[in-house]
């Protein structure tokens, strides 16, 4: 099950890896933050932050719990928040994170310029998916 994020049900967050005092501050600083979760028998296995800024939308962050990756769970977050947005979408990505890069890559998105040396000496990828109904 997917769900909307708020700050008036940030509770249904119960995992550690999720740090809601960043999620509550985001909501109070960001006017464009939103955040999906991905839940399993109750409990947040993922969750997808990002901003919807006005004509494109950018991920910020996107984990799902180690014991689901590569499980396809997290590619249905981030179809689902694709199917949401309707519209350009970019990110950036370690270029170490393959798992990462190839699901952005299965889902439309392109490797469009590096940032040398950016995570303490690893290159960072910035990548766009367009939005295919334009």
């Amino acid at each position: 099950m997917i769900i909307e994020l708020t700050k008036e049900n940030i509770n249904e967050i119960d995992n550690s890896f999720i740090n809601k005092e960043f999620l509550l501050d985001e909501f109070d600083n960001n006017p464009y933050a939103k955040v999906l979760l991905l839940k399993e028998d109750n409990k947040v296995i993922g969750y997808i932050y990002y901003s919807d800024i006005y004509e494109r939308a950018e991920i910020n962050q996107f984990e799902i719990e180690e014991i689901h990756r590569n499980s396809g769970k997290g590619n249905l977050l981030l179809k689902e928040m694709i199917n949401r947005v309707n519209k350009d979408i970019t990110l950036e990505v370690r270029e170490d994170n393959l798992y990462a890069i190839k699901l952005y890559e299965k889902n439309g998105f392109i490797k469009k310029a590096i940032r040398k040396g950016y995570y303490n000496g690893i290159d960072g990828i910035l990548m766009e998916r367009k939005d295919s109904s334009k």
